[in-house]
């Protein structure tokens, strides 16, 4: 089953998921901010890390600016905590095992990779407004340079 892709304007749909550290957290409990919400394939693999960083760098001015960043993959809390620990990572990380919440977002379902359509975690980043409403919805974006070009998006640089 594939979920229709989500455009500006749409209902963020709402989760709660376990961080790294086994503590909750739901889209809903951070409404009156605005939340940076990205969906990557897995922790500790190159492309992976290098997003995780740059948006560990720029985490204090996005904050600044007042935007939450929340990185979900299917990945165990446990994995999580060892890729913060040794990324030295500043964003909240949280694990979608079932990917339940990627489907929801259409972050999951059919690509290309390397010449062949498989199944998996598509790389996608949302901006979802104070009010719960998706701001901006970006599917498919590259892992390198992706936070530079979501910050001009945003009007941040």
């Amino acid at each position: 089953m594939s979920t229709a892709r989500l455009a500006a304007g749409d209902p963020a749909p709402d989760f709660t998921l376990t961080d790294d550290t086994g503590a909750e957290v739901s889209l809903s409990g951070l409404r009156g901010r605005k939340v940076v919400v990205y969906f990557y394939p897995a922790a500790m693999t190159p492309g992976c890390t290098k997003q995780a960083c740059d948006f560990s760098e720029s985490l204090d001015s996005l904050k600044g600016s007042g935007y939450e960043v929340l990185g979900i993959s299917p990945d165990k809390p446990e994995k999580l905590a060892k890729f913060r620990e040794k990324e030295s990572l500043t964003l909240t990380l949280l694990s979608d095992p079932d990917k339940a919440v990627m489907e929801s977002y259409a972050a999951f379902g059919e690509k290309t990779m390397y010449g062949k359509t498989v199944q998996g975690v598509i790389r996608s980043t949302f901006v979802v407004d104070e009010e719960g409403k998706i701001e901006l919805a970006q599917y498919n974006v590259k892992a390198t340079g992706h936070v530079a070009k979501l910050r001009r998006d945003l009007g941040l640089d």
